[in-house]
């Protein structure tokens, strides 16, 4: 934009008359000219605007200047800056006017210079707030560039106490167009920098979420292993490594995926200047809920949900922006945390026909309402963090198709070698076996075999392990067993070996497997404390059935220690197994162990499905 030359204006043919005005006016033509160049030093909008405010009330003698520019509509203030007024008196006169009344009104719908001798008794004041200084003679003129209104200059009380002259207000005049140049080029600059660091801000956000640090975008991980299945597994201790990588898989895309949605809170917070960013997440039942929060207050937390019901759900959970004056005072808003906070941007993120979810970007009460270019680049922004979490998840699912590949391959490699290899070794050893005379050496070759056919097993359960898809459940009851088991290895000095049948993780429901791995937890306890084993196996079997035919799933404990000798403080325990089967309609039974003759201890535990 070009600045406009000052001769094309009314207000510079008043600067060409100075010189055929009186000696006092011709005396104070320097200072005009040395206030002119003041007003045009920087480029800084809001500097700019207190520079023009000072230098006004210096030229013209004003105890009081305040410079007012209006809103994009046109029809109030967007800023309002003073100069005179004492900080703390400022405070407690509380808000700035938003020039819809009064004299500030007046020379926004009429933009002519207004002069008062007293401003008490004109009928278009609109009076004073508490606390505001006594004023009562005012100038008033307001600012243009090339036909646009911009704001208005305004003066109040002179240092000597007359009024103000003729001559002020031809300077006030000149001075506005001025401060309209300055002002216009300042603005120009502003949006040039605040464009720059909105372009700069999406530029990080997609650093961010493409330099290895990407997320999931709808905020709930996906987990790349489960262990489930419809075929018997079993084993000991081949599925822990598994467990471990899946939990460890778990745990680093919940990491990725909060780190991104935080990077576009923080972004968004920084770039709107407000006081919190927000991003929401769609729910199962319609809502949003708050997943990543950049805010230096305690008001809005992780967690927090918003109903379906809230009028303004829908609207962007159906792609459209919405925009508030105050979000404190708005009826749409249901959320308690709503109160906190003025002007607000709810923003969706949404990319190729998706809404991904929704950025927030609340200020605080009182503070400036959200221009129209800030939400044109803030609705940019999100588009462009939208975009970014798409291309994120894009690379994020590259990146497991390449490891859930490469799983495949090394299932495929222990299936068809290492596994066919440790057969063909069995099959020799058994050939050997029946071909030996010395009974020694057939149970050593006998042993080895059984050896053999466990460790087939494990990489069996393993190689199950590896082929499971991304959709299966998270923290299924196999893993949870699995967990139990590690815990108790640590006091009992040695792992108990595990050992799963059938669909373990699909088949058990929710209750009935929180009541297996409690009961799991109790036998293992009692084993530990009174049983002296030294080996324990663990069998968990989806494919049982009660007494009456009814499916069910069978936990076994056995243990090879010392059995349950009468009065052994362990049947306490059991009673409380056999009481938590019960309660599902199940039952709980003890038996023999796996020592010589039956010696130790077998817990049973069963449930319907």
């Amino acid at each position: 934009m070009k600045a406009p030359e000052p001769e094309n204006f009314p207000e510079a043919d008043d600067a060409r008359r100075l010189q055929g005005r009186s000696t006092e006016l011709t005396a104070r033509v320097p200072q005009l000219l040395e206030a002119m160049r003041s007003v045009g030093t920087g480029l800084e909008l809001h500097s700019t605007l207190d520079r023009i405010c000072e230098t006004a009330a210096r030229l013209t003698g004003a105890r009081y200047a305040a410079l007012g520019v209006v809103d994009e509509t046109g029809d109030g203030l967007s800023d309002f800056v003073t100069y005179g007024v004492d900080a703390d008196i400022a405070r407690q006169i509380g808000h700035r006017p938003d020039g819809h009344t009064g004299l500030l009104g007046e020379l926004i719908r009429h933009p002519e210079a207004i002069r008062l001798t007293d401003l008490t008794t004109d009928p278009r004041s609109a009076g004073f707030p508490p606390h505001h200084p006594s004023m009562r003679t005012f100038l008033g003129v307001p600012i243009r560039v090339q036909g646009e209104m911009l704001g208005n200059l305004y003066l109040a009380e002179k240092n000597d106490g007359t009024e103000f002259t003729d001559h002020d207000q031809h300077m006030a005049r000149v001075l506005a167009t001025e401060a309209g140049l300055a002002i216009g080029n300042a603005r120009l600059y502003e949006a040039a920098r605040q464009r720059e660091r909105w372009i700069d801000g999406s530029v990080a956000v997609t650093t961010a979420l493409l330099s290895g640090k990407d997320a999931d975008h709808s905020g709930r991980l996906e987990h790349p292993v489960g262990t489930e299945g419809t075929e018997e597994t079993e084993g000991t201790e081949g599925t822990e490594g598994t467990e471990r990588t899946e939990v460890t898989e778990r745990t680093d895309y919940a990491d990725r995926a909060h780190h991104a949605l935080t990077v576009v809170a923080e972004q968004a917070r920084r770039l709107a200047d407000s006081a919190a960013g927000l991003v929401l997440l769609p729910t199962s039942d319609g809502g949003l809920e708050i997943v990543a929060v950049s805010s230096d207050t305690p008001d809005v937390s992780v967690g927090t949900r918003i109903p379906g019901k809230s009028a303004i759900v829908a609207k962007l959970l159906a792609g459209e922006s919405v925009y508030m004056e105050d979000s404190s005072t708005d009826s749409r808003l249901v959320s308690r945390q709503a109160a906190h906070f003025g002007p607000t941007m709810v923003l969706p993120l949404h990319s190729d026909g998706r809404v991904l979810g929704v950025l927030v970007t609340p200020r605080a009460i009182g503070g400036r309402p959200f221009t129209e270019s800030e939400r044109t680049l803030a609705t940019r922004f999100a588009s462009q963090a939208a975009l970014a979490l798409m291309m994120a998840e894009a690379q994020r699912d590259r990146e497991r198709l390449a490891v859930f590949e490469d799983r495949d391959r090394i299932a495929r490699d222990l299936h068809d070698l290492v596994i066919q290899r440790l057969f063909a070794a069995g099959m020799t050893l058994e050939t050997a076996q029946r071909q030996s005379d010395v009974p020694e050496v057939r149970t050593g070759i006998g042993k080895a075999v059984d050896e053999l056919d466990v460790t087939i097993q494990e990489i069996r359960t393993a190689i199950f392990a590896l082929q499971q898809g991304s959709s299966e459940a998270p923290s299924g009851l196999r893993t949870r067993v699995l967990r139990e088991i590690n815990m108790a290895a640590v006091p009992l000095g040695f792992k108990p070996a595990p050992r799963f049948v059938g669909a373990v993780d699909s088949a058990v429901g929710e209750l009935t497997g929180k009541n297996l791995i409690a009961a799991l937890r109790e036998a293992l306890s009692n084993t530990f404390r009174h049983a002296r084993a030294s080996r324990i196996e663990v069998t968990v079997d989806a494919s049982a059935a009660l007494a009456d035919g009814t499916p069910a799933v069978r936990l076994s404990v056995a243990d090879d220690g010392v059995g349950i000798p009468e009065g052994d403080r362990r049947r306490s325990g059991l009673r409380n197994l056999r009481r938590r089967a019960e309660s599902l309609g199940g039952s709980s039974e003890v038996g023999p162990g796996l020592g010589e003759d039956g010696g130790g201890t077998t817990v049973t535990w069963q449930a319907p499905l």
